[in-house]
């Protein structure tokens, strides 16, 4: 078993599932931001985190894994939320995380496990190679699914994702001057605090009460 940091009201009936980027934990200062807007607007968010990442928190160096390499994690991290709520949780993550997610997604919509996929920060492809896409399985998406995306995103900006094919299953909350981490430049006027504020608000009218 895996082990969960559960943050937001212990009774709602709103769950998401959210996995950390490649190279920080899921108590990062962003994650820990991030999971402290859900919370705020009534959604339990369960954090969790692979196994390469746990073991650095035993001194133990281990490189990034490929996405294909940790999709049962994510898969027995799921069940093991599910067994701990009464609620059909919806997935997601920041860059890494949420990418897994997504190549889990249909086949846990389709047997009814969960009842969306949030991506926060969709790494569209690798830093620096935007020629090599990770946006095969996404054109056939049919999991309901926000991407929350910084519009300077350096791995899929707005202006990059505008020619991608993607499922229409697939919606964006876009922001404003966003960098990978949803940041804005100073001079954009915009502050990290409000677009993580809109990511959370777009997450909660995305998995209304039920």
């Amino acid at each position: 078993m895996t082990t969960l940091l559960w943050t937001g009201p212990v009774d709602s009936d709103r769950v998401i599932v959210l996995a950390h980027g490649a190279g920080a934990p899921m108590d990062s200062a962003w994650m820990d931001d991030m999971a402290s807007l859900i919370g705020d607007r009534g959604i339990r968010v369960a954090r969790f985190e692979f196994a390469y990442m746990a073991a650095r928190r035993e001194g133990v160096r281990r490189p990034n894994p490929r996405a294909e390499a940790v999709l049962d994690e994510y898969r027995a991290a799921l069940e093991q939320v599910r067994s701990e709520t009464d609620a059909v949780p919806a997935i997601g993550g920041k860059s890494f995380g949420g990418r897994v997610a997504s190549m889990i997604a249909d086949e846990q919509h389709a047997a009814g496990r969960i009842r969306g996929l949030v991506c926060l920060g969709y790494p569209f492809h690798p830093m620096g190679k935007p020629e090599q896409l990770r946006t095969a399985h996404l054109a056939e998406l049919a999991t309901p699914t926000l991407v929350c995306q910084g519009e300077r995103d350096v791995m899929g900006s707005r202006e990059e994702v505008a020619g991608y094919a993607l499922s229409p299953a697939i919606g964006f909350s876009w922001a404003p001057d966003g960098d990978h981490d949803l940041k804005p430049r100073k001079a954009s006027g915009r502050t990290l605090a409000e677009n993580l504020a809109q990511a959370a608000d777009a997450i909660a009218a995305f998995l209304p009460p039920r």
